[in-house]
């Protein structure tokens, strides 16, 4: 659900970056504060940064539709780091993909961090996902919450594309249209990521439940060692970025699908000096745009997937490494 930039106007595309800025600097701030982010959280960023990435690439086709989607991944960041450092987390799976991937447009970044970040970070976990497993972690209420959450989390980010779009004044994609197109594809979406999120969930929690519980209650992870879980994201990340990825759905995303219904194209014309600055800022970053070697589209999926796997891994943790840091200082300073 990667907004292009032709999506929206550049009134509308500085105003939503402006509300993710803010987001951004208000987790930064939260977790600076919170004594539960020990060093323990800061690999869980980097690997589950570099995991959510990774299975981003691999699009799953919606049976009978011609439509495909792909995990979010906010609510799973959410459960194993808790809502501020699971916005940065996806905040910097989405940077890497737009600058280096052409993956969603510049213009549209703060847009897409906030429909895929924000809204799961602050609405849909806290208001879903936590109060249904507050009663005790165990596999069913863990799923169920996945699910739910998910769902919930994927409609309210599919109807801020919508909304996003209007207040843009996209004439290609008149509100009633868009909304019954993209929030029946983005259910069914929502349900498969549900159940993968839940798998990779009760996965984790059978690993160290003291990742999950953790960041349910605002509490450090502890002191028992947390390599295995490393380890194995470690593993799923590679398999997914470098084979799994090669096997990825060729139909167009929810999004695309939606837009291709109503126009008879998977994309809207732009024109302007705005977006012609924004395309050239992204085509100057951008050495392996839609996850392909410029020299060979055909080629270098599994390459991206790994290059990109390591791009966010260094970001997210980097992220959280420099917040420790910052912690530290004021610590210090007292």
């Amino acid at each position: 659900m990667h907004m292009a930039d032709a999506l929206l106007s550049p009134p509308i595309g500085v105003v939503m970056a402006a509300v993710t800025i803010g987001a951004i600097a208000y987790s930064v701030n939260r977790i600076k504060k919170d004594d539960s982010f020990d060093e323990k959280k800061i690999p869980v960023m980097a690997v589950s940064g570099a995991f959510i990435f990774a299975a981003q690439m691999i699009n799953f086709t919606i049976p009978g539709t011609g439509a495909s989607g792909h995990i979010g991944g906010g609510i799973l960041l959410a459960a194993l780091l808790g809502p501020f450092p699971a916005l940065l987390t996806m905040a910097a799976v989405l940077i890497i993909q737009c600058l280096f991937f052409a993956d969603g447009g510049l213009l549209a970044l703060g847009a897409n961090i906030f429909n895929m970040g924000i809204i799961v970070s602050f609405i849909s976990y806290p208001l879903i996902f936590k109060p249904i497993v507050s009663k005790g972690l165990n596999p069913k209420r863990i799923t169920l919450a996945a699910i739910v959450a998910v769902i919930i989390g994927l409609q309210l980010g599919a109807f801020s594309v919508v909304l996003e779009t209007m207040a843009s004044n996209i004439t290609e994609l008149p509100f009633n249209i868009f909304v019954l197109l993209m929030q029946p594809i983005h259910l069914a979406i929502g349900l498969a990521e549900g159940v993968a999120t839940a798998a990779v969930l009760c996965f984790i929690y059978s690993m160290r439940p003291e990742i999950m519980e953790g960041a349910l209650s605002n509490k450090s992870i502890g002191p028992k060692s947390i390599k295995k879980v490393l380890i194995a994201l470690g593993i799923f990340t590679i398999l997914l970025g470098a084979i799994f990825s090669l096997l990825a759905s060729s139909f167009p995303d929810g999004l695309e699908w939606a837009i291709r219904n109503i126009t008879g194209s998977g994309e809207i014309e732009k024109a302007g000096n705005a977006y012609n600055v924004f395309d050239k800022i992204q085509e100057l970053f951008a050495f392996m745009p839609d996850y392909s070697l410029k020299s060979n589209p055909e080629e270098g999926t599994s390459l991206a997937g790994i290059i990109g796997g390591t791009l966010t891994l260094v970001l997210a943790g980097g992220t959280g490494v420099l917040i420790n840091i910052m912690k530290k200082r004021k610590v210090a300073k007292k």
